[in-house]
Order: structure tokens, then C-alpha cells, then sequence
């Protein structure tokens, strides 16, 4: 006989031991074994038995479970590179009780963050950009204006971790979206939510039939899909297509002085309900090119989730959250 569904235990969070090693005979399968308990001891070594279906159940249940409650969430953020993932941070850090739904693209979050200009490694961020390397405690050399982190991957890896373990927040990864929700109101044109599908359905859409979507809805809405790539600057190319706006600025050449002043400033609500930070906005406006620094990105991520309370609130006195 099979067996049952899984049921979801009580969530733990990790804990450091420190105990005497294991003796001959002792379980190794328990929550206080520690690493060096299982240390030259691989010749008796096993795993837990589990039933391939057990594996099965406990994804998909989970994210089943993660489908149904963020279809109908307070914040999406459409794509989890610097700023989209700074926004997340602060946004589930002030406001526990919101649920926060991160809609990336790729397989692996982090947007053009996981390495410095041209490949090289060192993440160079502008003073006062350092302040958020302090909020989330990622180490860097002082250099006087700026600040150097080791590796670009330090910080994205941080922010990652931090982020994902809120409660309250969801990454649906390998997902993107591929148009907007909308309504007419007395203030125009509102942004109600997002329409999303796999990553390699869209990419696909050219060669099968119609292969319908599926929708996550929210009063507020903050996009950061950058400039480059396939889904470059896509809420505010999809403005333009239905003729929300007249057309994108178009982003200038690079001047880091005007670009990262640019971005953090005009990060704002464009259209009622629709926020958009970061490097999209680069495109929306028509601001220059920043290059190798991240400053900006992280505190255009703060400035969106700012916004979006701020935005959240208003909805909520109307009635409409």
C-alpha cells in the first residue's frame, strides 16, 4: 500500500551542536548529528529510506500550497536581480504581515549580480550605497567614495539568503511574466496584477499552439527587469505596446555620476499601481548607462518598496487591497 500524501511537518530552522562524537551504533540520522560525527565513518554509511513519490509529494504539494496563497498577494516584484531583491528585503523586513510575491525569470535569481563589470569578480558600490551592505552585513574594503566588495556573488548570495528566509515572501523562479493586469478606474489605466507562465513555455510560444497562462493579482506591482536580455525593460515596453505611455526614452551612454543619482530619484509609481525601479527605468526615461557600479540598484530597490507602501496604503484606504 502506498503511502499517504505528505503531511507538512512544523518548520525548524537549523541549529549549531556542539556534542561528543558518535560511538559505533549510534543513529546518525538525527538532528543533532553534526558533520564530523559522519567523518571517516563512510564505509556504514546510509541515508534515510524514502519512497521516490515521498519526493514528488513534498515538492509539489509545497509549491501547490505556494500557488494558492500568492495568487492573490499584497506586493509582486517582477524580477530578482539587485534592486528587485533590495525591495523584497526591506518590504518583508518593515512589513511582516504582507505577502510578497518575487516573479524571476531565470533559474537563478540574481540578475547581473553575481559578478563585477566585464566578468571580473570585485562589486564596486558608491557611497552612500554602502549603507545596505551594512543593513545585511556583507564585509567590503573602504576606498575612500566607494566601497569593494570581494566578490559580487557575497553580496547576491546574502541578500538571497536573507530574503528567501522570510516567511512571508515567495520566489517563483523559472517563471516569468509575460503581460499585465489591468482595469479602468476613475484615476485611468490600473495595474492589478501580473500574467505569468514557465520561462521555456514563452520562450516557446512560437513553435505549439496557444498555450494559455496563468495570473498572480496585487494592488501594487514593482518591476526591476533591467535592460538587457530577452525580458529587458518588459512592463515598460508592454506600457508602450498598449498605449499606456507614448514610448520609452531609451537608455543614453554611460555616465555613472548622472545614471545612479537618475535611478535612485525618479524610482516611482509610473501608472497607478505599476512601480519601477532599477535599470528598467534607465530605458522608461531615457537615463544613461551606470556600468560597473551598484550602488543605485540597491538603493532604487529601498526607494520601490517606499513607494509601494506608501501606494499599498493608499489602495487599502480606498478599499481596494
Amino acid at each position: 500500500m502506498a503511502p499517504s500524501a505528505t503531511v507538512s511537518p512544523t518548520p525548524r530552522s537549523a541549529e549549531l551542536v556542539t556534542k561528543a562524537p558518535l560511538t559505533k551504533g549510534d543513529n546518525v540520522n538525527t538532528q543533532q548529528t553534526t558533520v564530523e560525527d559522519l567523518m571517516g565513518k563512510w564505509s556504514d554509511f546510509k541515508f534515510a529510506k524514502i519512497r521516490e513519490s515521498q519526493v514528488s509529494r513534498a515538492m509539489s504539494q509545497r509549491y501547490f500550497e505556494d500557488l494558492d496563497r500568492y495568487a492573490e498577494s499584497d506586493i509582486v516584484i517582477v524580477g530578482a536581480g539587485s534592486c528587485g531583491l533590495s525591495a523584497a528585503y526591506v518590504l518583508a523586513k518593515q512589513r511582516p504581515d504582507l505577502k510578497i510575491a518575487i516573479i524571476e525569470a531565470s533559474v537563478s535569481p540574481g540578475g547581473g549580480c553575481w559578478l563585477g563589470g566585464q566578468l571580473f569578480s570585485a562589486q564596486v558600490v558608491r557611497k552612500p550605497g554602502d549603507v545596505f551592505l551594512r543593513e545585511i552585513g556583507v564585509p567590503y574594503e573602504d576606498e575612500g567614495d566607494f566601497v569593494v566588495v570581494k566578490h559580487a556573488a557575497l553580496f547576491t548570495s546574502t541578500i538571497l539568503s536573507k530574503v528567501l528566509q522570510f516567511p512571508n515572501v515567495k520566489l517563483f523562479n523559472a517563471v516569468c511574466v509575460e503581460d499585465l493586469i489591468t482595469r479602468q478606474s476613475d484615476e485611468g489605466l490600473r495595474i492589478a496584477g501580473v500574467v505569468t507562465n514557465w520561462t521555456l513555455v514563452t520562450l516557446n510560444h512560437g513553435n505549439q499552439s496557444c498555450m494559455d497562462p496563468n495570473t498572480v493579482m496585487a494592488p501594487v506591482i514593482i518591476s526591476t527587469t533591467g535592460h538587457d536580455g530577452p525580458f529587458g525593460a518588459f512592463c515598460g515596453k508592454r506600457l508602450v505596446s498598449m498605449g499606456a505611455i507614448e514610448k520609452l526614452g531609451g537608455m543614453r551612454g554611460l555616465d555613472m555620476n548622472s545614471a545612479e543619482d537618475a535611478i535612485v530619484k525618479n524610482t516611482r509609481e509610473v501608472i497607478p499601481g505599476l512601480i519601477i525601479g532599477g535599470m528598467e527605468l534607465s530605458e522608461l526615461d531615457g537615463a544613461n548607462r551606470m556600468g560597473p557600479t551598484f550602488g543605485a540598484m540597491f538603493l532604487s530597490g529601498v526607494k520601490a518598496a517606499e513607494e509601494a507602501l506608501a501606494v499599498f496604503e493608499t489602495r487599502k484606504k480606498q478599499n481596494a487591497v
